[in-house]
């Protein structure tokens, strides 16, 4: 479990096709890493298979890789990371598993005033679920929706300790983006499901 506030933006050093998936070495000022710990990679929740002085490296099997944009990784992307969080740790973000819902794409860059605004074009099952001030997570990134534009997007708002602290600073129009709906919404929504499909009775 991840609250979505980035700890270390790392480098992908390496990426490598092995038997057991795309292996990926990323440098990391993090120390005292294990091996099998969770790191959650741009949002994308992977596992600690190796580890050395500044790095570390995880692999992403096909699946991963099939609901990511992990496979376009090369040497030299800059990676938002944040490690698994401890019982007890302050949740400054919000709820986060690290599971990616979707691969989203910055549709509009702009400035207000000292916010950096970023439309995003998402799945319609992430725009399902979002609503307005709720939260959402933009390449591992806790936001607030600022606003939900027409046209199956989503507006984010960017301070500038985010913009300077995670990649999302450097976001442009046309780059692809991990997305996670908000975890509670995505529980509501199952429970509510077979109430919503069946038929209503008439009253007599």
């Amino acid at each position: 479990m991840f609250t979505g506030i980035v700890s270390a933006v790392g480098t992908v050093r390496s990426v490598r096709r092995t038997a057991r998936g795309l292996r990926l070495t990323i440098a990391a000022p993090y120390r005292g890493l294990a091996i099998g710990e969770s790191i959650a990679v741009d949002g994308a929740c992977l596992t600690v298979v190796a580890k050395a002085r500044g790095r570390f490296a995880v692999e992403a099997i096909a699946t991963t890789r099939g609901r990511t944009k992990v496979a376009g990784y090369a040497s030299g992307t800059r990676v938002n990371l944040e490690r698994a969080l401890a019982l007890g740790d302050r949740l400054g973000g919000h709820l986060v598993a690290g599971h990616v819902d979707g691969v989203g794409r910055v549709a509009r860059r702009s400035e207000d005033g000292d916010a950096l605004l970023l439309d995003l074009e998402v799945p319609a099952a992430v725009r399902g679920l979002c609503v307005a001030h709720g939260s959402i997570t933009v390449d591992g990134v806790s936001l607030t929706v600022n606003a939900l534009p027409r046209g199956g997007r989503v507006q984010v708002a960017l301070i500038a300790q985010t913009r300077n602290a995670t990649t999302l600073g450097g976001a442009r129009p046309g780059d692809r983006v991990h997305l996670e709906a908000d975890l509670i919404g995505k529980f509501v929504r199952q429970l509510v499901q077979p109430y919503r499909a069946a038929p209503r009775r008439r009253e007599t």
